[in-house]
Protein backbone atom coordinates (compact mmCIF):
# COMPACT_ATOMS: atom_id res chain seq x y z
CA UNK A 1 0.00 0.00 0.00
CA UNK A 2 1.33 3.47 -1.04
CA UNK A 3 1.98 5.97 1.73
CA UNK A 4 0.40 9.48 1.67
CA UNK A 5 3.81 11.07 1.28
CA UNK A 6 4.41 8.99 -1.81
CA UNK A 7 1.03 9.96 -3.37
CA UNK A 8 1.69 13.70 -3.03
CA UNK A 9 5.29 13.62 -4.18
CA UNK A 10 6.06 15.21 -7.55
CA UNK A 11 8.54 13.49 -9.77
CA UNK A 12 11.44 15.44 -11.30
CA UNK A 13 10.02 14.89 -14.79
CA UNK A 14 6.66 16.49 -13.92
CA UNK A 15 8.45 19.46 -12.30
CA UNK A 16 10.55 20.05 -15.38
CA UNK A 17 7.47 19.89 -17.59
CA UNK A 18 5.62 22.40 -15.39
CA UNK A 19 8.57 24.81 -15.37
CA UNK A 20 8.96 24.48 -19.12
CA UNK A 21 5.27 25.23 -19.70
CA UNK A 22 5.48 28.29 -17.43
CA UNK A 23 8.57 29.53 -19.25
CA UNK A 24 6.86 29.11 -22.61
CA UNK A 25 3.87 31.07 -21.34
CA UNK A 26 6.10 33.89 -20.11
CA UNK A 27 8.01 34.01 -23.39
CA UNK A 28 4.76 34.05 -25.39
CA UNK A 29 3.33 36.83 -23.25
CA UNK A 30 6.51 38.91 -23.64
CA UNK A 31 6.51 38.32 -27.38
CA UNK A 32 2.90 39.49 -27.69
CA UNK A 33 3.68 42.53 -25.51
CA UNK A 34 6.69 43.50 -27.65
CA UNK A 35 4.59 43.08 -30.80
CA UNK A 36 1.87 45.34 -29.35
CA UNK A 37 4.37 48.00 -28.31
CA UNK A 38 6.08 47.79 -31.68
CA UNK A 39 2.76 48.29 -33.48
CA UNK A 40 2.01 51.35 -31.36
CA UNK A 41 5.47 52.74 -32.10
CA UNK A 42 4.95 52.18 -35.84
CA UNK A 43 1.62 54.05 -35.77
CA UNK A 44 3.28 56.86 -33.80
CA UNK A 45 6.10 57.14 -36.37
CA UNK A 46 3.63 57.20 -39.25
CA UNK A 47 1.54 59.84 -37.46
CA UNK A 48 4.54 62.08 -36.87
CA UNK A 49 5.62 61.68 -40.48
CA UNK A 50 2.14 62.72 -41.64
CA UNK A 51 2.15 65.74 -39.33
CA UNK A 52 5.53 66.72 -40.70
CA UNK A 53 3.99 66.99 -44.15
CA UNK A 54 1.13 69.27 -43.04
CA UNK A 55 3.09 72.56 -43.35
CA UNK A 56 3.92 71.72 -46.97
CA UNK A 57 0.30 70.88 -47.67
CA UNK A 58 -0.87 74.12 -46.08
CA UNK A 59 1.73 76.01 -48.08
CA UNK A 60 0.37 74.57 -51.32
CA UNK A 61 -3.26 75.23 -50.43
CA UNK A 62 -3.41 79.00 -51.14
CA UNK A 63 -1.98 78.43 -54.62
CA UNK A 64 -5.04 76.34 -55.47
CA UNK A 65 -7.48 78.96 -54.22
CA UNK A 66 -8.71 81.55 -56.74
CA UNK A 67 -7.33 85.05 -56.18
CA UNK A 68 -7.64 88.45 -57.83
CA UNK A 69 -8.76 88.50 -61.43
CA UNK A 70 -9.58 91.19 -63.98
CA UNK A 71 -13.30 91.94 -64.15
CA UNK A 72 -13.74 93.02 -67.76
CA UNK A 73 -17.53 93.20 -67.53
CA UNK A 74 -17.63 95.41 -64.43
CA UNK A 75 -18.36 99.09 -64.97
CA UNK A 76 -16.04 101.81 -63.60
CA UNK A 77 -17.26 103.16 -60.28
CA UNK A 78 -14.96 106.20 -60.00
CA UNK A 79 -13.65 109.02 -62.14
CA UNK A 80 -11.68 112.25 -61.89
CA UNK A 81 -13.26 115.54 -62.76
CA UNK A 82 -11.27 117.06 -65.59
CA UNK A 83 -9.11 120.16 -65.31
CA UNK A 84 -9.07 120.56 -69.09
CA UNK A 85 -9.97 118.61 -72.22
CA UNK A 86 -6.52 116.97 -72.42
CA UNK A 87 -6.78 115.46 -68.94
CA UNK A 88 -7.24 111.76 -69.68
CA UNK A 89 -6.80 108.54 -67.73
CA UNK A 90 -4.36 106.15 -69.41
CA UNK A 91 -6.02 103.02 -68.08
CA UNK A 92 -8.81 101.87 -65.77
CA UNK A 93 -8.57 98.30 -64.44
CA UNK A 94 -11.07 96.55 -62.16
CA UNK A 95 -9.97 93.54 -60.12
CA UNK A 96 -12.30 91.30 -58.13
CA UNK A 97 -11.73 88.66 -55.48
CA UNK A 98 -14.04 85.66 -54.88
CA UNK A 99 -14.35 86.68 -51.21
CA UNK A 100 -15.88 90.03 -52.09
CA UNK A 101 -12.99 92.47 -52.53
CA UNK A 102 -12.83 94.94 -55.41
CA UNK A 103 -9.98 97.15 -56.62
CA UNK A 104 -10.46 100.01 -59.07
CA UNK A 105 -7.03 101.02 -60.40
CA UNK A 106 -6.56 104.24 -62.39
CA UNK A 107 -3.19 104.95 -64.03
CA UNK A 108 -1.76 107.90 -65.91
CA UNK A 109 1.15 107.37 -68.26
CA UNK A 110 3.90 109.46 -69.75
CA UNK A 111 6.48 108.98 -72.44
CA UNK A 112 7.65 105.45 -73.28
CA UNK A 113 4.68 103.88 -71.49
CA UNK A 114 5.99 105.11 -68.15
CA UNK A 115 3.41 105.28 -65.36
CA UNK A 116 3.47 108.76 -63.80
CA UNK A 117 0.69 108.27 -61.29
CA UNK A 118 -1.59 105.59 -59.92
CA UNK A 119 -4.77 105.72 -57.86
CA UNK A 120 -6.28 102.59 -56.31
CA UNK A 121 -9.62 102.35 -54.51
CA UNK A 122 -9.81 99.07 -52.62
CA UNK A 123 -13.16 97.96 -51.23
CA UNK A 124 -12.29 95.26 -48.72
CA UNK A 125 -13.90 91.83 -48.64
CA UNK A 126 -13.35 88.63 -46.73
CA UNK A 127 -9.85 88.33 -48.20
CA UNK A 128 -8.60 91.43 -46.35
CA UNK A 129 -5.70 90.59 -44.01
CA UNK A 130 -5.75 92.86 -40.95
CA UNK A 131 -2.21 91.75 -39.99
CA UNK A 132 -0.67 92.95 -43.26
CA UNK A 133 0.74 96.50 -43.14
CA UNK A 134 -1.49 98.86 -45.08
CA UNK A 135 1.45 100.38 -46.98
CA UNK A 136 3.11 97.02 -47.74
CA UNK A 137 2.50 97.23 -51.52
CA UNK A 138 3.27 100.90 -52.02
CA UNK A 139 6.97 100.38 -52.67
CA UNK A 140 6.23 97.71 -55.28
CA UNK A 141 3.77 99.91 -57.15
CA UNK A 142 6.25 102.77 -57.03
CA UNK A 143 8.78 100.52 -58.80
CA UNK A 144 11.14 100.26 -55.82
CA UNK A 145 10.92 96.54 -55.05
CA UNK A 146 9.37 94.55 -52.22
CA UNK A 147 12.18 95.15 -49.70
CA UNK A 148 12.50 98.91 -50.29
CA UNK A 149 11.83 100.73 -47.00
CA UNK A 150 9.55 103.75 -46.90
CA UNK A 151 9.30 106.59 -44.44
CA UNK A 152 6.38 108.84 -43.69
CA UNK A 153 6.62 112.19 -45.45
CA UNK A 154 3.91 114.13 -43.65
CA UNK A 155 0.22 114.68 -44.28
CA UNK A 156 -1.88 116.57 -46.79
CA UNK A 157 -5.42 117.76 -46.26
CA UNK A 158 -8.01 116.55 -48.81
CA UNK A 159 -11.77 116.32 -49.01
CA UNK A 160 -11.43 112.83 -47.48
CA UNK A 161 -9.51 114.26 -44.52
CA UNK A 162 -5.79 113.94 -43.74
CA UNK A 163 -3.88 111.61 -46.07
CA UNK A 164 -0.50 110.13 -45.12
CA UNK A 165 2.41 110.48 -47.55
CA UNK A 166 5.36 108.10 -47.95
CA UNK A 167 8.70 108.33 -49.70
CA UNK A 168 11.71 106.00 -50.15
CA UNK A 169 14.26 106.06 -47.35
CA UNK A 170 17.09 105.81 -49.88
CA UNK A 171 16.00 105.98 -53.49
CA UNK A 172 18.25 104.23 -56.06
CA UNK A 173 20.49 106.50 -58.12
CA UNK A 174 18.63 107.80 -61.12
CA UNK A 175 15.22 106.79 -59.76
CA UNK A 176 12.25 109.10 -60.19
CA UNK A 177 11.20 111.24 -57.26
CA UNK A 178 7.79 109.88 -56.35
CA UNK A 179 5.50 110.10 -53.35
CA UNK A 180 3.15 107.39 -52.18
CA UNK A 181 -0.05 108.06 -50.25
CA UNK A 182 -2.60 106.13 -48.22
CA UNK A 183 -6.02 106.81 -46.71
CA UNK A 184 -8.11 104.21 -44.87
CA UNK A 185 -11.79 104.30 -43.96
CA UNK A 186 -13.43 101.97 -41.46
CA UNK A 187 -17.04 102.71 -42.47
CA UNK A 188 -17.26 101.79 -45.24
CA UNK A 189 -14.23 99.44 -45.31
CA UNK A 190 -12.27 101.31 -47.93
CA UNK A 191 -8.65 102.05 -48.72
CA UNK A 192 -7.44 104.75 -51.11
CA UNK A 193 -3.78 104.53 -52.06
CA UNK A 194 -1.39 105.23 -54.88
CA UNK A 195 1.61 107.28 -55.90
CA UNK A 196 2.52 110.26 -58.02
CA UNK A 197 5.75 111.23 -59.77
CA UNK A 198 4.33 114.53 -61.03
CA UNK A 199 5.98 117.75 -59.95
CA UNK A 200 9.57 118.96 -59.80
CA UNK A 201 9.50 119.95 -56.14
CA UNK A 202 8.15 118.32 -52.97
CA UNK A 203 5.36 120.95 -52.55
CA UNK A 204 4.35 120.41 -56.18
CA UNK A 205 4.22 116.64 -55.69
CA UNK A 206 2.09 117.03 -52.58
CA UNK A 207 -0.20 119.39 -54.45
CA UNK A 208 -0.57 116.95 -57.37
CA UNK A 209 -1.68 114.18 -55.00
CA UNK A 210 -4.10 116.44 -53.13
CA UNK A 211 -5.54 117.67 -56.41
CA UNK A 212 -6.05 114.10 -57.64
CA UNK A 213 -7.89 113.07 -54.48
CA UNK A 214 -10.01 116.22 -54.43
CA UNK A 215 -11.10 115.53 -58.01
CA UNK A 216 -12.00 111.88 -57.32
CA UNK A 217 -15.74 111.38 -57.80
CA UNK A 218 -18.11 108.46 -57.42
CA UNK A 219 -19.99 107.28 -60.53
CA UNK A 220 -21.98 104.52 -58.90
CA UNK A 221 -22.13 103.07 -55.40
CA UNK A 222 -24.05 99.93 -56.37
CA UNK A 223 -25.55 98.41 -53.24
CA UNK A 224 -23.23 100.28 -50.88
CA UNK A 225 -25.07 103.25 -49.32
CA UNK A 226 -22.18 103.91 -46.93
CA UNK A 227 -19.89 104.46 -49.90
CA UNK A 228 -22.33 106.97 -51.36
CA UNK A 229 -22.51 108.77 -48.00
CA UNK A 230 -18.70 108.93 -47.77
CA UNK A 231 -18.38 110.69 -51.12
CA UNK A 232 -21.40 112.91 -50.51
CA UNK A 233 -19.88 114.24 -47.28
CA UNK A 234 -16.46 114.52 -48.94
CA UNK A 235 -17.87 116.70 -51.71
CA UNK A 236 -18.88 119.25 -49.09
CA UNK A 237 -15.17 119.66 -48.24
CA UNK A 238 -13.91 119.73 -51.80
CA UNK A 239 -11.25 122.31 -52.59
CA UNK A 240 -9.78 123.71 -55.76
CA UNK A 241 -6.45 122.63 -57.22
CA UNK A 242 -3.26 124.63 -56.74
CA UNK A 243 -0.65 122.71 -58.71
CA UNK A 244 2.14 124.91 -57.37
CA UNK A 245 1.60 123.62 -53.88
CA UNK A 246 -0.25 125.74 -51.39
CA UNK A 247 1.27 125.72 -47.89
CA UNK A 248 -2.17 125.50 -46.25
CA UNK A 249 -2.61 122.03 -47.69
CA UNK A 250 -0.01 120.76 -45.24
CA UNK A 251 -0.77 119.89 -41.65
CA UNK A 252 2.36 121.44 -40.24
CA UNK A 253 2.09 120.11 -36.68
CA UNK A 254 1.39 116.58 -37.88
CA UNK A 255 4.21 116.69 -40.44
CA UNK A 256 6.71 117.39 -37.73
CA UNK A 257 5.66 114.28 -35.82
CA UNK A 258 5.56 111.79 -38.68
CA UNK A 259 9.18 110.89 -39.28
CA UNK A 260 11.16 107.69 -39.32
CA UNK A 261 11.20 104.45 -41.26
CA UNK A 262 7.97 102.64 -41.93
Amino acid sequence: MQSPEASTAVSPTQLHLTLAAFADEVVGTLARLFAYVGTLALFAILGLAALGQLPDLRGDEPADKPGWSVADRSRPAFALSKLDSSDKTSSYTILRHPEGGRRDVLRWGGAADQVLAELKIYREGGEFDVTRPAAADLAVHMGLGVAAPLEQAGLIETKFGPVALFRPVAAPEGARACLGYLKRSEEPALQISGFSCQGDTLPAQRAAIACTLNRLTLLTAGNEPKLADLFAHAELKRRGCDLQGSPDWLLGAANAQLRGAL
